[in-house]
């Protein structure tokens, strides 16, 4: 490893598993200093495992990042621990309630946008305020293609909320880039996770998934690590208010 992140301190949600767990492990092994949250506590404490195991360092807070005192726990964990906070990757997502939108409830809306939007929002809150006293650093969230460059039936609170990232990273990257804080997202297509096989969960709909893709495949959560990975360190230097397509090419297809 090229240790690119050596001597920073990173804070990743939604680390239990997919694009989180691959991220939080690869930021390990690059050199930061990791904290990391989701609900499942015993999936984070696994993650923990696995970084130590290899030589890092981390620590985990479980909790739901709905709640703004979560959020601020997990910054103030950081600072704790490890003196600052120089990059959050604000992961944690749900596919909330689908179906036709005429029958999804406002309770439903209202829990995906919670989760997706809001939550992130919270996060972003705090860990910029924290940002600004060390002297900058690096947000980034976690979008999709889905509302963005194309569109499916059932899925209006999902894209809804995660178009309101890019909005929120325009915002952010403009109002504290005079701070020294870059803020990006990542527009992942297709990435073979647990969210992705439950949104398509039958051969016919992963094959068609699939073929939207220009490499005629979906991502792997190590793939997406990668792309974070770049945003996150110092050779993204220039790099802020961007909305990142890490799609395989669905984008751009229509074959």
């Amino acid at each position: 490893m090229s240790h690119r992140l050596s001597g920073k301190v990173a804070l990743i949600t939604g680390a239990s598993s997919g694009i989180g767990y691959a991220t939080a492990l690869l930021f390990a092994a690059e050199g930061a200093k990791l904290v990391v949250g989701a609900r499942r506590a015993a999936e984070l404490d696994k993650l923990v495992t696995d970084i130590t195991s290899a030589g890092g360092t981390a620590v985990a807070l479980a909790g739901d990042v709905r709640d703004e005192n979560y959020n601020k726990a997990l910054v103030d964990l950081a600072v704790a621990r490890f003196g600052r906070l120089d990059i959050a990757f604000n992961n944690a997502g749900t596919l909330g309630e689908s179906g036709a939108s005429t029958g999804v409830s406002e309770q439903g809306w209202k829990d995906t946008l919670d989760i997706n939007l809001t939550g992130a929002f919270l996060g972003a809150k705090h860990q910029i305020a924290q940002m600004t006293q060390n002297g900058g650093g690096s947000v980034i969230f976690t979008s999709t293609f889905v509302g963005y460059s194309a569109a499916f039936p059932g899925v209006a609170a999902y894209a809804a909320s995660k178009s309101g990232l890019i909005g929120l990273t325009q915002a952010l990257a403009a109002e504290y880039g005079p701070q020294n804080v870059r803020v990006n997202a990542i527009l992942p297509g297709a990435v073979d996770t647990d969210m992705y096989r439950d949104m398509n969960n039958t051969p016919e709909a992963q094959s068609f998934v699939t073929n939207l893709h220009a490499l005629k495949r979906v991502g792997k959560p190590k793939e997406l690590a990668r792309s974070v990975l770049y945003l996150a360190s110092d050779d993204a230097s220039f790099v802020s208010g961007t909305a990142s397509l890490v799609d395989g090419g669905l984008s751009i297809t229509r074959t």
